[in-house]
């Protein structure tokens, strides 16, 4: 059904404004009479594009919790095996705009015949690539709910790992800003009021000090176009970091570097497990398991040598063996997928390697992120020492010359 956006005036004379979902201009209006409004405009919009730009861009996002709590709530109400229409009917009211409105625009699909999935898919910005497939899976096996439960699970751990990246980050960030203004506060206010003093010396600097009044002429004379400039490569980097050409650059050298190529295959053997185990677990063939597992992984050079794999597996049905040679999957999770696909209990096999991996990725990046803030110490500590010895050198000079 479409949206109506209405104003009205309620029973004290106040006038009111709201949404309702309903099948006609003359049900909003019979609806809203028998709140004891009297509707004064009804306007039918789109559940998403019809309203200005400026609203838009100043609406709330829809954040992870809201869909975690849709996920969860829907998958409650399947299970207890009440229509997928239905259940999306009884879930609008429970949340509000944006996210009220795009639920009732899968709504709307779901009742013209379309899969939850192709629905879903229409909103790649509240709703994964990952999330998708999953629901789509959960529709070909009939155990749409099961797969919204451990969506559910997923996406609760996923968001945990990020608030802990995110926390353990927070320090070091800090203390780089903290850095930056103080050694821009110096190259803006301290250094030229020395330069003066240093150039009427009228002897050779030390090396430091010239590179320091440098650094501060630079600050002074081209801070407006240094501005524009980062804003520039900034914005120009972005733009080229969402093409095809360099997304796949990055890609390789996420995998040439040490530390971000062990971060990048674990990422995606933590993807490719949880979400392969997931898919086997709920009935969906092997083949078509995997032809969804494939457009999971965000690194496109690995999805490319999963492909490959895959065309491998689907032949000779050694997924262990065809995994390995990607290059991607450590030994000893080969050998506990080969385990689980030797003894029958494949499926899992694979979440638990998921599950053990996503552990050591948590454990890797606890302590990584605790050996940054000793490292951003050291950095602030070299730059210290630096504009102290640029700053003093001079100073000792003119006091050596004045046989101090």
């Amino acid at each position: 059904m479409p949206l109506f956006q209405y104003e009205a005036y309620n029973k004290r004379g106040a006038l009111i404004s709201g949404t309702l979902d309903a099948a006609s201009l003359q049900m909003v209006k019979d609806m809203l009479q028998g709140q004891g409004l009297m509707p004064t405009k009804i306007v039918e919009s789109s559940a998403l594009g019809s309203r200005s730009l400026w609203a838009r861009l100043n609406e709330p996002k829809v954040d992870l919790k809201t869909v975690i709590l849709f996920t969860k709530q829907l998958s409650v109400l399947l299970k207890s095996a009440v229509p997928l229409l239905q259940a999306l009917e009884l879930l609008i009211e429970q949340f509000e705009d944006p996210f009220r409105r795009i639920v009732i625009s899968i709504k709307d699909g779901v009742k013209s015949g379309e899969p939850l999935a192709k629905e879903l898919a229409k909103h790649p910005q509240i709703f994964t690539n990952v999330y998708v497939q999953l629901v789509r899976a959960g529709e070909a096996s009939g155990k749409l709910d099961v797969i919204l439960f451990r969506l559910t699970d997923y996406l609760l751990r996923s968001e945990e790992t990020k608030k802990k990246v995110k926390k353990a980050m927070a320090t070091p960030l800090m203390t780089l800003g903290f850095s930056l203004l103080v050694v821009a506060g110096l190259l803006v206010g301290l250094v030229p009021k020395l330069s003066g003093l240093f150039t009427k010396m009228g002897e050779d600097l030390p090396m430091p000090t010239v590179i320091l009044m440098a650094l501060s002429n630079f600050m002074l004379n081209h801070f407006t176009s240094f501005i524009v400039g980062l804003v520039v490569a900034i914005v120009a980097f972005m733009s080229w970091k969402s093409t095809p050409q360099g997304k796949l650059f990055l890609d390789e050298l996420f995998l040439k570097l040490p530390l971000t190529a062990y971060f990048t295959k674990t990422k995606a053997v933590v993807q490719f497990s949880q979400t392969l185990g997931m898919l086997l677990e709920s009935g969906v063939n092997l083949s078509q398991a995997l032809d969804i597992v494939c457009n999971i992984v965000e690194n496109k050079v690995l999805v490319e040598k999963l492909g490959l794999a895959r065309d491998k597996i689907i032949k000779e049905g050694k997924i262990a063996r065809y995994l390995k040679e990607t290059g991607m999957f450590p030994n000893i999770a080969s050998y506990m997928i080969s385990t689980g696909e030797q003894s029958g209990k494949l499926a899992d096999m694979l979440l638990t390697v998921g599950h053990d991996y996503e552990e050591e990725l948590n454990d890797l990046s606890d302590g990584l992120t605790a050996k940054i803030n000793p490292i951003m110490t050291m950095i602030l500590g070299v730059i210290v020492l630096f504009i102290i010895a640029a700053i003093f050198l001079p100073i000792m000079g003119m006091g050596d010359m004045a046989g101090i």
